[in-house]
């Protein structure tokens, strides 16, 4: 039988990288959902700055929207440290941040976003959680192939059938430009959301946090910083 029970009485389990698009993925969430809880994964990425990032971020988002404040409920950390291992990715080891043979960036995590859902639908099945929601988007995705709404519809079909209930996955950033997940966190939280995404959330590869940006923090020449850098110009103009 089908759930017709508005978004407002249901819950939900935000993967969390601390980064603009989970950020802004959070905010969404805590609008629409009764209860929210976060998820990372601490995969064994090279800069510890992302993991940090995620506490300030959650910390500030109950000051910026404390009329949804009482909704934010716990964080978990999944230690995927062996998978990171084994993935041989910029992110992961020290290596240049380039094009390989099949024309995918160095930065890519063999699988990532598959991982991290089989996880995130394990937690959520045990906390009684019953919406997904990831910030993977099409539009902007980098060259990420576990990012595509094909991907995605077809983890979610995997993990109804492995799981032996309905599996929801939201992605409301998926058809997006950065400069509208920009336009769609100042919908949700105006000036103070925006700031505290600028201020506290972290997206460089580099994990650079001297270099202050209008955008953020960032080496501000890596894949990451350059999109972040050029939808926040294009929706500062709008």
């Amino acid at each position: 039988m089908s759930d017709f029970r508005p978004a407002s009485e249901k819950s939900a389990l935000v993967l969390f990288s601390g980064g603009q698009d989970s950020a802004t993925c959070l905010a969404w969430a805590l609008e629409r959902f009764s209860r929210v809880e976060t998820v990372g994964f601490d995969y064994g990425q090279r800069h510890a700055v992302e993991m940090e990032a995620r506490l300030k971020v959650r910390e500030g988002m109950l000051a910026v929207l404390p009329q949804w404040a009482g909704r934010l409920g716990p964080d978990h950390v999944v230690d995927l440290t062996g998978y990171g291992r084994i993935s041989e990715s910029a992110l992961t080891t020290d290596r240049a941040i380039e094009m390989d043979a099949r024309g995918l960036p160095s930065t890519f995590v063999p699988g990532r976003n598959l991982v991290f859902l089989a996880c995130a639908a394990a937690l959520a099945d045990r906390r009684n959680l019953e919406v997904l929601v990831g910030g993977m988007c099409e539009t902007d995705f980098s060259g990420y192939p576990d990012c595509r709404r094909d991907t995605i519809d077809a983890m979610a079909a995997a993990l109804s059938l492995g799981l032996d209930k309905p599996v929801v996955i939201e992605t409301p950033l998926m058809a997006l430009t950065k400069a509208e997940t920009w336009a769609l966190a100042n919908r949700i939280g105006g000036a103070p959301l925006v700031a505290l995404i600028v201020e506290a959330s972290h997206t460089c590869y580099r994990g650079d946090r001297a270099h202050r940006h209008a955008w953020g923090y960032g080496c501000g020449d890596c894949p990451a910083c350059v999109l972040r850098a050029a939808g926040h110009a294009e929706w500062a103009a709008a």
